[in-house]
């Protein structure tokens, strides 16, 4: 890099009788240098200009020799510790650390939903199989649909009565009121606002605004006894559904339970509300009625036990001070780093004057770009999304969350990790051997991006023909499945 701004050094000087020497390699580590004096002798007597033009282009030349040095180089020539390279060392092995458990506890998490998800299906869904708890494919069978009205009313009974006597479940279900009280489920109906069609002479009403109707279902003993009916309770409601305009209609309600499988001897229980919705879809009008179920997880602070919890805080004190730790590195990082860039800006600004002022030149875009370190900047980036994603995961873990940002904060930690572990590359290139290979990388990137940019031209073709023409006849070929089998054929 220093070798660019070298070469507009020389480049600017007319005249010269001696021949310029180029600086030697800095993989040496410049074993030549001395601590004060980075410009060799031969060089400074070899000058044609006076001595303070000398001194001054020997401090200029200097500056930039020592700046573009690695911190090895900087530690042999002027005994600099690499602070930076400490900090990003104790930061990857910080960083990783608190990934390996977050993860361990991410996978808890959802392995514990998803568990909840497939009781809840076998509870409130009418026909739910277990072969649809596969998950392959292409799936071992179509979407769950129904195609009469008897089924979609039966549909809507089975649920409700599963939900009214959700005592009966094997799971530790509750009601979402704190006495245990049951809370009455809500059902909505979104239609269009008129559509009817006569279908004999190819004639029909409509009026494409779409409305929603929505009705509490009041859970009594005899629902619990007898059973529930929605006929009959839409017919007390004067409510009726019209099925030539139907949507949708969704069965909303919620439960609480408790997960007493991540307690163990430093950890209590974690408490959780499942905000369930029950969707049957009519939307495509196509006699096919899908039913569909939804289940949102939220974390809750629990209030049992509380003498159990206040006395197995060993876990929850190494947690947080992980986290904590992991911010105050980061922040050392980052600041160090934006320390770097904002003095490499400094020293950019003083070569540009030094080539307007004295060689009457300006510094070419090339080597003006040399004092933009990549790396500083990913490494910033990094250490903001450590920082952010392990705030959130502190609140998780404190249960500060009401809520589910669990995704959110596996972003944030995940790509923060990738970056750090990408940051290693940089350790490498002070090494000889490895600089070659990574040099050869960066070199080779150009024709790379070419071939990569091609290669998305072919494959947005492909993309976009297969859609049209084979896609409404096979679900492989539906636009999602279609740009991964043109990944495929081009690999």
């Amino acid at each position: 890099m220093y070798h660019l701004i070298y070469k507009d050094v020389t480049n600017c000087s007319t005249n010269q009788t001696v021949a310029q020497k180029e600086l030697p390699d800095r993989s040496n580590g410049h074993e030549g240098y001395e601590s004060d004096d980075l410009l060799l002798e031969d060089e400074e007597d070899s000058h044609p200009y006076s001595d303070e033009y000398v001194q001054l282009e020997r401090k200029m030349r200097n500056r930039l020799t020592f700046f573009f040095m690695n911190p090895i180089e900087k530690w042999k020539t002027r005994r600099r510790f690499p602070y930076k390279f400490l900090v990003q060392i104790i930061k990857i092995i910080l960083v990783t650390l608190q990934l390996t458990l977050f993860a361990h506890n991410r996978y808890s998490h959802v392995n514990y939903t998803w568990g909840n998800r497939v009781t809840f299906s076998h509870l409130f869904i009418k026909g739910w199989d277990a072969a649809r708890e596969i998950v392959s494919y292409p799936p071992a069978q179509g979407p769950l649909a129904i195609y009469n009205i008897d089924s979609f009313y039966s549909t809507i009974n089975f649920a409700v009565n599963g939900y009214a006597n959700i005592s009966n479940a094997i799971g530790s279900y509750s009601y979402l009121n704190e006495d245990g009280r049951v809370v009455n489920p809500l059902f909505c109906v979104m239609h269009y606002k008129e559509s009817t069609v006569f279908g004999f002479n190819e004639s029909y009403f409509f009026n494409g605004e779409i409305d929603q109707d929505c009705l509490n279902i009041t859970i009594t003993t005899d629902i619990k006894t007898k059973g529930f009916s929605i006929q009959d309770y839409l017919k007390i409601h004067n409510k009726t559904i019209i099925f030539s305009s139907l949507l949708k209609a969704k069965l909303k309600f919620t439960l609480k339970t408790v997960n007493l499988k991540v307690a163990g001897k430093y950890t209590p229980p974690d408490c959780y509300k499942f905000e369930i919705q029950m969707t049957l879809n009519n939307e495509d009008m196509d006699g096919q009625v899908l039913v569909e179920l939804d289940v949102n997880p939220f974390r809750l602070n629990c209030k049992g036990d509380i003498e159990y919890i206040n006395n197995n805080q060993v876990e929850s004190t190494f947690r947080s001070l992980l986290n904590y730790s992991i911010i105050i590195t980061c922040g050392i990082s980052m600041i160090l780093c934006s320390r770097a860039i904002f003095r490499a800006q400094l020293l950019k600004f003083e070569t540009i004057r030094y080539f307007e002022d004295m060689l009457k030149s300006k510094l070419s875009n090339k080597a003006r770009w040399e004092f933009w370190n990549l790396w500083y900047i990913m490494i910033i980036i990094n250490d903001i999304l450590i920082i952010c994603g392990s705030g959130i995961k502190e609140q998780i873990e404190k249960k500060q969350f009401i809520g589910d940002q669990w995704n959110l904060c596996s972003v944030l930690l995940g790509t923060g990790n990738l970056l750090v572990w990408f940051g290693v590359l940089r350790y490498l290139t002070f090494f000889k051997t490895y600089n070659g290979v990574i040099l050869t990388l960066r070199q080779a990137f150009p024709n790379t991006a070419r071939f990569i940019l091609c290669a998305i031209l072919l494959y947005a073709g492909f993309t976009f023909c297969g859609w049209l023409v084979l896609g409404p006849y096979h679900m492989k070929v539906s636009i999602d499945s279609t740009i991964l089998i043109q990944c495929s054929i081009l690999n």
